[in-house]
Order: C-alpha cells, then sequence, then structure tokens
C-alpha cells in the first residue's frame, strides 16, 4: 500500500458520502475545460445562490518568527524575507480591526498566528480574543497551527466557530515542501477540531510544483474528510522572495480555474474560497473562478503578511459581476 493509500484510507467517508479516489478526482480534472466549468457551476446552483459572495477578513494578531520550515511560507524562522518576528497582538487593537472589518461588509472574521502550535497560555490569550470579536456579531476562525488535547474544546468554549488547517498539498507531495511535521500531523489536529464540535475551513496551495495528478490528491484528501470542510480554501502560491518556492513554475490560468471547479464538483455543500494569489489575478480569472463555484474570498488589504486585494476594486468587480455580499437571507439557491 502506497503512503497516499494509507493516508486516503483514514479519510473515508461515512457510507451516504461519495468516495473520491485520486483516479477519480483526475478524471474531473481532464474533463474539457468549458464543459467541467458547466458542470461546476450546474453544482454550485444546487446548493448556494450564485450571486452571493461570503466575505472573510483575515488579520495576522502574531507574525513572523515560526519555527517550521514550509517552502511558501515568509514566516518562517529559516529564511531571510523580511518578514520580522512580532508578539501577539493587543486584544484592544484586534477588536478595533474587526469592527473595521464588519462595518466593511466581512461576515467572518479570521486570525492567524505563526506558531507550530500554541502553549495553553497562549490559548488563555486567544480565548479572551476570540469573546471580544465574537461579542460584536461576527463569525469567528482561527488558525494557530498543531493543538494539543484539550485545546480545540476550550477554543469552542471561547465562541470560536471555525479552525483553519490547511492540509496544504497532497499525501506524497508533502516531503517535498514541508519537513518539519507530517501529513498526519495536519489530520490529527483536524480530528482534534471536529471531535470539539468546531466547523473546519480546511483547503491547500496550488503552483508548488506539484504534478496535476498531486492536485487531484490534494483534492481527493479534502473531498474524504468525514464531514467534509465548511470552507475550502483554494490559495495559489505567492512567491516570496527568500522562501524555496520563490522559483516555482507558474500555474496556468486555467489549471487554478479547473482546481476550483474540481472542488466545487466534490464539495457541493462547502464554500470554496479564492483566497492567496489572488492580488495577481485579472479580473477576467476571478470572474471565471465564479463561475466555477467560488463563493468565498478574504476580504482586506493583508492576507497575513502579502498584499491583497483592496476593499474598494474587490467591491467594483462584485458590482461588475452583479455579485453581493452573502447574508443570510441570499445565501440559499435561487427559485427558478
Amino acid at each position: 500500500m502506497t503512503i497516499q493509500q494509507v493516508e486516503l484510507s483514514r479519510l473515508t467517508p461515512h457510507p451516504s458520502l461519495e468516495y473520491w479516489s485520486v483516479c477519480k478526482v483526475e478524471a474531473l480534472f481532464e474533463t474539457p475545460f468549458l464543459e467541467l466549468v458547466y458542470r461546476a457551476a450546474q453544482v454550485h446552483r444546487q446548493h448556494f445562490n450564485p450571486q452571493a459572495i461570503q466575505l472573510s477578513t483575515l488579520l495576522s494578531i502574531k507574525t513572523g518568527g515560526c519555527p517550521e520550515d514550509c517552502s511558501y511560507c515568509p514566516q518562517s524562522a529559516r529564511y531571510q524575507t523580511g518578514v520580522q518576528n512580532q508578539q501577539l497582538l493587543e486584544i484592544d487593537e484586534i477588536v478595533e480591526k474587526a469592527k473595521i472589518a464588519k462595518a466593511r461588509g466581512a461576515g467572518r472574521f479570521c486570525m492567524g498566528a505563526a506558531w507550530r502550535g500554541p502553549k495553553p497560555k497562549d490559548v488563555a490569550k486567544i480565548s479572551e480574543i476570540i469573546k471580544a470579536v465574537k461579542a460584536l456579531g461576527m463569525e469567528t476562525c482561527g488558525t494557530f497551527g498543531l493543538l494539543q488535547d484539550g485545546m480545540a474544546e476550550q477554543l469552542k468554549d471561547a465562541g470560536l466557530d471555525y479552525y483553519n488547517h490547511n492540509l496544504d498539498t497532497a499525501p506524497e507531495h508533502y516531503h517535498e515542501v514541508i519537513g518539519t511535521r507530517r501529513f498526519d500531523d495536519r489530520i490529527n489536529t483536524l480530528g482534534k477540531v471536529r471531535s470539539a464540535g468546531l466547523k473546519v475551513c480546511c483547503g491547500g496551495i496550488v503552483g508548488m510544483n506539484e504534478t496535476r495528478k498531486e492536485r487531484a490528491g490534494l483534492i481527493a484528501s479534502l473531498a474524504n474528510l468525514d464531514p467534509q470542510p465548511e470552507s475550502v480554501p483554494i490559495n495559489q502560491l505567492v512567491k516570496v522572495e527568500g522562501t524555496p518556492l520563490m522559483d516555482a513554475e507558474d500555474l496556468d490560468w486555467t489549471e487554478f480555474v479547473r482546481t476550483i471547479a474540481v472542488a466545487r464538483i466534490t464539495m457541493p455543500q462547502s464554500y470554496v474560497r479564492l483566497s492567496a494569489g489572488r492580488q495577481g489575478m485579472p479580473e477576467s480569472m476571478q470572474a471565471m473562478c465564479f463561475m466555477a463555484g467560488a463563493n468565498s474570498i478574504f476580504y482586506g488589504d493583508k492576507l497575513l503578511v502579502t498584499d491583497n486585494p483592496e476593499e474598494d476594486g474587490d467591491r467594483q468587480l462584485m458590482a461588475k459581476l452583479d455579485l453581493e455580499p452573502e447574508t443570510a437571507e441570499n445565501r440559499k439557491p435561487q427559485e427558478r
């Protein structure tokens, strides 16, 4: 049995869910481009209002100094990228940022910390931050790394709604990108998160010199989680000088759109988030991603430490495409 088969066997879903083998997902990638986008659009309309886009804002509440060696990450202490190690932000500053995000239309406030995993004292501080943001009436999401036993429950008790923990890439490509943790470590933390009753935000990054089959392996791993993630961020590698993947080969735009479409088909009820890398995407490419089933974006000036499209630019594009921020009232599929 291969490493991939071993890992995917741990992700086999409940019998009521469709099992997605890597070969089956790869076959979806091989579908003629426009046919694939059309099929994904049909699936999208069965479960969501295609005119509604879920808006989230992401704030780095603890930046830089991470001890891990993720080849894509400018926050690793191992690389010279110009990102300085900073301490955890004060609650008042975080709450003020959350208020601004809410005023601009964001319904979910996501907080990221550059840790391999938090210490118990960190969880205590984060819990106070979550409570303060939750009091504003926003959904809360956190990405704090690998969790120890009991931590997910503490975060849940504080009011956290979602925990973000990306699989990053396919099991068989993992060692090419990260050496300080294993794919299985990610799965273990996701298990703790689910057991605590938290919703899961889990996706990956494409454009890290992986093959199409490995992209299919990433999507299969995500689609076979039981239950499937409520949110699936699909990131296009942002090449940062000083990181090992700075010279990665550019991914053709059609391959990225294919990835969005395949994610939508295999995870029909998940939010598929057009995430990192959007700054470098022309409006036409973003529009095609929305057509292919993307229905969530990060909305704000920073995506952790790399640029993200400005709010005004996002609003202008949404107006051109007749899209609107998602609300509880407009989320459901439109009646025909």
